[in-house]
């Protein structure tokens, strides 16, 4: 399904919570996937992950806990990325480059923010779309 990357403070990354069918770094056995090493280059062991079946159940824990809710995706209610201030605790929520966000977790989201796109493609991939989220709105 997705991925949602926990910040405190809007201060960087501290934790990403992966759902749905998203690879996890281990396998069921606990070893290391080589697959999802290769492509992390080591990042997999340096930042706290946590996987959980379903997204809705980590938005309503973040949101008890006072995170603010950015989800990343086109829609009606989205605003240019550009113009999206946060500050405290905040979570970015991404979906798959074919399905994206349903609308159940768009209206769970505090914030939908959008990155504006050219041409015929609509969709950028889950960790460009990461980068440039996470870069531009936490100024990071």
């Amino acid at each position: 399904m997705g991925s949602i990357f926990r910040t405190a403070d809007c201060a960087g990354v501290d934790k990403i919570f992966l759902t749905g069918y998203t690879p996890k770094p281990i396998d069921k056995f606990g070893k290391e996937r080589k697959d999802v090493a290769k492509v992390a280059l080591g990042a997999e062991r340096s930042i706290d992950w946590e996987y959980k079946k379903s997204p809705t159940e980590v938005i309503k824990k973040l949101k008890k806990e006072g995170f603010k809710i950015i989800a990343i995706e086109q829609s009606e209610k989205s605003v240019d990325y550009k113009k999206v201030k946060v500050k405290g605790n905040c979570a970015f929520i991404l979906g798959n480059e074919v399905k994206g966000l349903s609308k159940t977790i768009l209206s769970k989201s505090d914030i939908i923010a959008e990155i504006p796109m050219k041409g015929e493609k609509e969709s950028l991939n889950v960790s460009v779309t990461a980068g440039i989220a996470l870069f531009c709105i936490l100024n990071i």
